[in-house]
């Protein structure tokens, strides 16, 4: 992304940042004065309707972003990307869990925390967002909407992709570059692009897209 992040230790961190989410949630409750039983909660992965066709699950333990396929789909075609491309970094940035109350959670421990299935920053979305449908949208819409996190990403690798260099060497792929520009930002892209060798953070993000290529493909075949 334009703001490169790196991979969070999440089974370390995210017993604390549940405690927080823990201690909102009762403070919560105890200022219901009514009286009234809450009512259950619904199950999570409960699908609901999407837009862009198939349904979208209430995010929650399941990380897999296999059922995103018509979405992801949509909007690859949208913003020009190839779609196996967008579906091999959901499942590169599916590591973290992605509970809307506890993306938020960690977000105040952490301000420069990245948001959504997609895990964006918010540098990166305010500029993805600019003249497109979705520029009324904040940043902080993303928890919780997969749909809109996964129009910004496509979209934001239709912006990396205006600025590679016209001239490029072997080394990489126009896709593996894109995989590049949006973990380690558009400088590093066009430094890769040019013949520098990825450092050990972004040539592990690269692994990773290469290990999920093969899935991803399968996801998004035929959903067209």
């Amino acid at each position: 992304m334009s703001t490169p992040h790196r991979r969070r230790k999440w089974p370390v961190v995210v017993v604390a940042v549940l405690a927080v989410v823990a201690l909102a949630r009762c403070g919560h409750s105890s200022d219901d004065s009514s009286g009234a039983r809450p009512s259950a909660p619904k199950a999570s992965g409960s699908p609901t309707p999407d837009a862009a066709g198939g349904t979208t699950p209430t995010p929650g333990v399941d990380q897999d972003p296999t059922r995103y396929g018509p979405q992801v789909v949509t909007y690859a075609k949208k913003a020009g990307v190839n779609p196996r491309l967008l579906m091999a970094i959901l499942y590169v940035e599916s590591y973290k869990p992605h509970d809307p109350e506890l993306e938020r959670a960690w977000q105040r421990i952490k301000k420069d925390s990245a948001f959504g299935i997609a895990n964006m920053h918010k540098a990166a979305f305010d500029e993805a967002k600019r003249g497109r449908d979705f520029a009324d949208r904040s940043w902080e819409d993303l928890p919780g909407n997969p749909r809109l996190a996964i129009e910004a990403a496509a979209w934001h690798l239709h912006d990396l992709a205006a600025q590679l260099p016209a001239q490029r060497s072997r080394a990489h792929t126009k896709d593996e570059l894109l995989a590049l520009g949006y973990n380690a930002g558009a400088g590093n892209m066009a430094a890769f692009a040019r013949g520098a060798k990825p450092g050990p953070q972004a040539q592990s993000y690269l692994d990773r897209l290469h290990q999920n290529w093969d899935k991803a493909g399968d996801a998004v075949k035929q959903r067209g």
